[in-house]
Formats: C-alpha cells, structure tokens, sequence
C-alpha cells in the first residue's frame, strides 16, 4: 500500500471537487455579496448556523468574515430553541449550511428564520432541498463525490464549503474597499496590526533621551552626554534646530585612530553631512528598509520642518519586533 498516493489522490479529489464547484458559481453568488453588503452597511451582522462538519465550516467563515470587518457570529441549531434565537435579529443576514439541505436541525430553524424577516441564504449540495426551497439564495457545492474511499465521511464536501466561504469573505471584502489598515484594527496583535499600526514616533528614541549638538561643540561634549544618556550618536543641528549631520561612534572611533585630541575638535568638522532621515509620521516597518538600503546603525526621525524629533538605533527594532 502506497500511503503517499492514497494521500495524493485526496488531494487530486478534493481539488476536482473545487473546480466542479468554481463552474457552479451563477448570479446567486452575486446577490448574496449584494445581501451581505447591505446587512452590514445597515450595521446588522450575519448569522451562520450549520450542524456536525458543516457547522465546524461555518465557525471558521464565521471568523473569516468578522476578521475582514463583516460582523458575524455562529448560531448554535440545537441551543437556538433554549434561547440562542434571540442573537438573530431583524435585517440579519443568516447563511445555513447543509450539504443534503435536509438536516432537521436546520429545517426546524426556518419558520422561525422567516417570522424574524431575516434573509436566508443557503450553502448546500442539494437545489432540491427543503432548505434550498424555503431560502432566499442558493450556493450550489455539489461534488461528484467525497475524498473518502467509502464516499461517506464529509470530506470534498466540507473543503467545498470552506473555499466558498472564503471566496465569500474575500469578494466581499474587495467590495467594500477594505483595505490593509482595516485588517490590521481587527489584528493589532499580528504582524501585519503590529507593522501597520506602528509609527516611527511609536519605536524611536525621544529628544530627552538622545544626544542633539550644534556643530561648534566639541567632541568631548558629545562623548559626556553618550555616557549620560547611553546613547551612540549625535545628532548635528543648526541654530535654527534643523538637521545638518550625524557623528557616531564607530566615527569617534575612526577619527581617533588619526587623531588622539579628537575630543577637541568641533563637531562640524569631523560629521557626517546631509544624514539619512526618516520622517515621524512614517510607517514603523518602513525603517527596515532605510536601514538595510544605507547600511546605517543610527536614524535621524524629523518632523515636517526637518527638525530633529527622535533617534532610532538598529537595536531598537528587534525590541519591537520588526526585525
């Protein structure tokens, strides 16, 4: 027995499956983004209710959907008459899965569905059902068969199910103009959230706790506040406190090595004119590639004047985890 053929041939069913139910796709798909669209633009949610596989499917759209901005929540068929039925209100939307359309869990729900004038859009495997009948919209996921080799256990079905739920979610998405800083609001605790939230004021190192200098101080003045402040740059301002270089400390230690008395020396004269900068109100995760594009150690963050706000050192990002 060649278990990884077996398990080859799952896949090739599973994604024949796929293609059969890509074909299936008609207007129906279309009316029910319409539908979802206008439930939630009437700050109402979706409702999705489905028992045994079909109802595992449904959590994971479910999740899907309010991840990508779409309220929704899971109505439990068996808890609905011990009160769950009150989540359901009027102008929901409420998506039933059911790959036989049959299931008496669902039916049962419909009257009830119906006396709420919800709109009740039906995932299922059967257009001839009772829950195809009784439903506002259909979305066909009939498979030729299951990956089961008894054709039995819910396998093409429910993957089936799963991509329509996805594509779903995702045309829906695209629809309503969601865009990558909406997913990070509902992700603040991802990367993405962390990548798209985060300014460079929110990582970089304010005035308080950097060295600033005008080009007259002397070198010494500037080794005092390093060790004061712990910090491994100075930033070279004009009267005006606008950025004109940055020294360093790997500098201090090249210019050292040519000169001992370097300490006496202004900083002016031994700086690094017209550093690179980055603007405070900038993305966080931009600075990535600042850094790896100039090989620098040290970030000058300005503001819109050009004035010294802050100061990011390479160390800084593995702290925040942009790295």
């Amino acid at each position: 027995m060649n278990l990884i053929s077996l398990a080859k041939k799952v896949f090739d069913l599973e994604m024949d499956a796929l293609r059969t139910v890509q074909k299936q796709l008609d207007s129906s798909f279309e009316q029910t983004i319409e539908v979802l669209e206008r439930t939630i633009l009437a700050n109402r949610k979706i409702v999705i209710t489905g028992v045994g596989k079909s109802g595992h499917i449904g959590k994971k759209i479910a999740a899907t959907l309010t991840s990508t901005g779409a309220p929704s929540v899971v109505l439990d068929a068996v808890n609905a008459f011990h009160g769950d039925l009150g989540m359901v209100n009027k102008g929901d939307a409420v998506i039933a899965l059911s790959y036989s359309g049959e299931t008496e869990e669902i039916l049962r729900l419909i009257p009830h569905l119906k006396r709420i004038a919800t709109s009740l859009v039906s995932i299922t495997g059967n257009e001839n059902s009772t829950l195809a009948k009784n439903s506002d919209l259909i979305l066909n996921v009939r498979v030729s068969r299951e990956a089961c080799p008894l054709n039995l256990a819910p396998t093409s079905s429910t993957t089936a199910m799963l991509v329509l739920g996805d594509a779903i979610a995702m045309v829906l998405l695209e629809k309503r103009g969601f865009k990558k800083e909406d997913f990070a609001r509902f992700h603040p605790g991802g990367t993405l959230g962390r990548n798209l939230l985060l300014k460079v004021g929110d990582i970089m190192r304010p005035l308080p706790q950097i060295v600033v200098l005008e080009a007259e101080a002397k070198v010494k003045e500037a080794l005092k506040l390093w060790n004061i402040k712990r910090a491994g740059a100075v930033v070279v301002v004009n009267s005006e406190g606008k950025v004109i270089g940055i020294f360093t400390h790997g500098d201090f230690v090249r210019h050292y090595e040519l000169n001992p008395k370097i300490g006496e020396v202004s900083l002016g004269n031994v700086m690094t004119k017209n550093p690179v900068t980055v603007r405070v109100d900038k993305l966080a995760v931009e600075v990535l590639n600042v850094f790896e594009h100039n090989k620098i150690e040290d970030l000058i963050v300005v503001d819109e004047a050009y004035k010294v706000v802050g100061l990011i050192d390479s160390q800084d990002l593995a702290i925040h985890r942009l790295l």
